[in-house]
């Protein structure tokens, strides 16, 4: 059995941990299995696509891995929860995203939450990008940050409606890292760094769980 390898670097200016893992799962195999037997349903929270419970073994058999690879990168802490997590597959056309999809967002504004995609399609390579706002100079969003950036934000997408998935540099974005999408790869970074799926103009965005972007997204907390 191959054992997960873990590396890790900083993003920006600000120097944000991007952690990838690959060879992540035991037996990726069985997850794509437990994925092709699942309900999958529409999504909420402006995740363009459908989502399906996960198995009740993922993260009693991921845990350890997880806290490894979160170990110093993120911080002290003692405990890891987990807020939210399920399979997911993108699944919208870019012409039917709603605005907010377009651009990078953030998942949550707190240093303790840390999000965590686990990519489990073999034939799909579109990973996951980081980015800059230009004009505020922001690759993350607190509490302190957002009001001035969404009220910037919102002026710049009016004035310019973006268009589809954001892949790399806009005039309103500078992309500064990314993560591409390899099989049985997991990748950890904190929730409220602006990101987006890179998905690209070609992608299959069918919902079989067998041919469609699989993923597992999850959302943790440290503390």
């Amino acid at each position: 059995m191959t054992r997960p390898t873990i590396l890790a670097q900083r993003l920006g200016q600000e120097g944000e941990p991007l952690v990838v893992i690959d060879d992540f799962a035991a037996d990726p195999d069985d997850l794509r299995q437990a994925a092709a037997a699942a309900t999958f349903e529409a999504a909420g929270h402006f995740y363009p696509g459908v989502r399906a419970p996960l198995p009740e073994s993922y993260f009693r058999d991921h845990f350890p891995v997880i806290a490894q690879a979160l170990g110093r990168r993120f911080g002290p802490h003692r405990q890891i929860g987990v807020i939210d997590a399920s399979f997911s597959i993108v699944t919208a056309r870019p012409d039917a995203l709603d605005v907010r999809q377009r651009v990078p967002h953030v998942d949550a504004y707190g240093r303790d939450r840390v999000a965590m995609v686990h990519y489990l399609s073999p034939a799909h390579r579109d990973g996951t990008a980081f980015f800059r706002h230009r004009a505020t100079g922001f690759e993350t969003i607190d509490d302190a940050r957002a009001p001035a950036f969404f009220d910037r934000l919102q002026g710049e997408v009016a004035a310019a409606p973006p268009e589809g998935y954001i892949l790399g540099d806009t005039p309103l974005f500078e992309r500064i890292g990314m993560a591409e999408a390899r099989y049985n790869r997991a990748i950890l970074y904190r929730s409220q760094l602006l990101h987006s799926g890179a998905i690209a103009p070609d992608a299959i965005l069918s919902s079989d769980p067998a041919i469609g972007r699989l993923t597992v997204t999850a959302f943790l907390s440290i503390g």
